[in-house]
């Protein structure tokens, strides 16, 4: 599964995308986030509670109960990013 970063979320964890195998209970959107959450302490900063942190999923707007497959790509961006 590739993730994509944006905008703060990219400058806090110091990367702009990255390749994740995610485990096997890891089915939808606000699953990965769970996960990616747990990954180190500045996931879980860029992915706790409130942050407001968008999604999409293969270049479409998701939901938290979308689901996410492997091999999917999955960005991650704020609610509102500059143009």
């Amino acid at each position: 599964m590739k993730i994509l970063y944006f905008a703060w979320l990219r400058e806090r964890l110091g990367v702009a995308e990255e390749e994740i195998m995610p485990p096997p209970g890891v089915a939808t959107v606000r699953d990965l986030i769970a996960h990616m959450a747990a990954r180190s302490p500045a996931h879980a900063e860029a992915f706790a509670a409130g942050k407001g942190v968008r999604c999409a999923v293969n270049l479409d707007f998701a939901t938290p109960d979308d689901p996410v497959r492997p091999g999917d790509e999955v960005a991650f961006f704020p609610p509102v990013t500059g143009g």
